[in-house]
């Protein structure tokens, strides 16, 4: 985002590159100093940067370091190069009227990584800020002044009463396009509440006198033998050809032709589908079809389905909340807390397991998710935006846990250093019961 009151153009771009160009070619040494807490808080005043400085008074040390590069001095959120002459890779492109700056290249750092247009993320993360301005809860400071001044229990049925409207908006649509929602299809990444969202979108669409039935891929996979095999030469299960495609798209077309099918279920325990005579349904007009997983939006999933009887949504934990003026809270993050406290609370997982398990999460989203998201009709922002506050108190002792002898102890470090940043919420009892977090803290009525 540009804040300027004239429209930002490719000529703006081009010159904030240029000077980015000299400033590198200076070689500006990036020197990290001490200074204490008072002193960075007047700077920052000093600067009108008020986001931060507020921020800064709830970090529960007396000194910290900041960083001097030429005329600035910042503090930071993580680790920075020493000198500019590193940064070289690297362009600006304009965008919405504001700048995407790229980086290097994640497989290949000495190119610049692949501008990808995506207009309906951008568009999530515009909505996103325009919602956190109306609460009046921009940055962390100002939700952790909610939580001081116990004012939050209203952010809460706010946030709260903003998903049911999106989540009934998305309802009306689809019941105001039936043939297009002959099949809704939910996709999004680990821990971004696609069961609790799939959950209350059912009783919307009920509302709106339909009845939605639910058919899980997972009883599609084809048997344990046959599963396909990664790069590394594992089983891999997050394989769209993990599933039998072929059964599975038959399946469909006969349901929606108004066929009788008897459906499967995958035993995990023998690897193999199973088929019993009390699974057979069928439907009838005003019953859509809901199949929600990690490859929903994948095409060659429901291949065989015409594209005008499809209603596409990709949901994830699209942060609403920035740290501060400069820093925004990265969405992976908020999704690895959010599955560190589930995963120990209905999974007897210890944190160490979830940290160590995350990286092919990634992996499996980088590869089967995300390439597609774009694919989808709407786009559903599960974030909530007071939910650090809810999830710092379980997830704190977790990662206290992690001894600095495990491999896993720089990240849980790194997550602690940045939850200190916020208050926590220890007065629940304004979050509802079908609440997409209780997905993740306990508590639901609508996932078990």
């Amino acid at each position: 985002e540009v804040d300027s009151s004239k429209k930002f153009t490719i000529l703006d771009v081009n010159k904030v590159e240029n000077r980015m160009r000299d400033f590198i070619d200076q070689d500006e040494k990036i020197i990290r100093f001490k200074t204490s807490k008072k002193d960075a808080i007047d700077i920052y005043k000093k600067q009108n940067r008020v986001g931060k400085a507020d921020l800064l008074k709830y970090k529960n040390t007396e000194d910290l370091h900041l960083y001097r590069c030429g005329w600035l001095e910042d503090y930071f959120y993580g680790y920075m190069v020493p000198s500019s002459k590193m940064l070289k890779v690297f362009s600006l492109r304009l965008y919405n009227e504001g700048i995407v700056l790229l980086g290097p290249d994640i497989k290949n750092p000495t190119t610049v990584t692949k501008f990808i247009h995506q207009p309906n993320l951008f568009k999530v993360y515009k909505e996103a800020k325009s919602w956190a301005d109306v609460l009046s809860i921009p940055n962390a400071a100002s939700l952790n002044e909610a939580i001081e001044s116990g004012s939050f229990p209203e952010i809460i049925r706010l946030a709260e009463a903003y998903h049911e409207k999106k989540i009934c908006d998305i309802s009306n649509m689809i019941n105001n396009d039936k043939e297009k929602g002959k099949l809704i299809l939910i996709a999004g990444p680990s821990s971004s509440g696609k069961t609790s969202f799939a959950q209350r979108l059912k009783l919307q669409l009920m509302v709106n006198k339909m009845r939605p039935v639910s058919i899980s891929v997972d009883d599609y996979f084809v048997n344990r033998e046959d599963t396909p095999l990664d790069e590394f030469g594992e089983k891999d299960y997050e394989s769209v050809y993990a599933i039998d495609l072929n059964t599975f798209n038959e399946d469909l077309e006969k349901l929606i032709s108004g066929y009788e099918i008897n459906l499967p279920t995958f035993n995990f325990k023998t690897g193999s589908r199973e088929y019993t005579e009390d699974k057979k349904i069928f439907i009838e007009e005003n019953q859509p079809i809901i199949i929600e997983g990690i490859h929903g939006l994948n095409p060659v999933l429901t291949q065989s389905i015409p594209e005008g009887n499809k209603f596409k949504i990709y949901i994830s934990a699209l942060t609403q909340l920035n740290l501060d003026e400069h820093n925004k809270i990265s969405t992976t993050d908020i999704r690895l807390i959010r599955r560190i406290v589930r995963d120990f609370e209905h999974r007897s997982y210890t944190a160490n397991d979830t940290i160590r398990m995350w990286k092919s999460v990634n992996r499996g989203e980088e590869k089967n998710i995300f390439p597609f998201q774009e694919n989808s009709d709407i786009m559903f922002n599960s974030a909530l935006i007071y939910e650090i506050g809810v999830l710092k108190k379980y997830v704190e002792p977790l990662l206290n846990k992690i001894s600095i002898k495990d491999e896993e102890y720089r990240e849980a470090k790194r997550l602690l250093k940045f939850l200190q940043y916020f208050l926590s919420i220890d007065d629940e009892s304004d979050i509802p019961n079908t609440s997409l977090l209780r997905e993740f803290i306990g508590g639901s009525k609508i996932v078990h």
